[in-house]
């Protein structure tokens, strides 16, 4: 996907619109599982089943096939004022697997 380097923008420290220039950085994971990881782990440790509670017959959580995952992350696009320097927004991007700055 192809994203102009600056955008003219409203800066709130500025109080104006002024040309803001774009960075892409990698959103930041706030846990090392996901959230269907957690649910699945908290299930499986709550020996729910048949047979012996599934405490041995079920594999280890990292065995488990994560069915339906994205191929590509969202990126975050944080806008810089070139007038105060001041880092305003961070904004969700879209689903890409590259972004090139034109």
């Amino acid at each position: 996907m192809k994203i102009p380097k600056t955008i003219r923008r409203y800066c709130k420290y500025c109080r104006k619109h002024t040309e803001q220039k774009v960075a892409q950085t990698k959103k930041k994971a706030p846990s090392s599982l996901s959230r269907g990881s957690k649910y699945r782990a908290r299930l499986r440790g709550r020996a729910r089943g048949v047979g012996n509670l599934g405490r041995y017959s079920k594999p280890a959580i990292t065995k488990w096939k994560r069915t339906g995952a994205k191929a590509t992350k969202k990126t975050d696009w944080r806008y810089t004022c070139n007038v105060c320097k001041k880092s305003s927004v961070q904004r969700t991007g879209i689903r890409t697997k590259k972004v090139e700055f034109i």
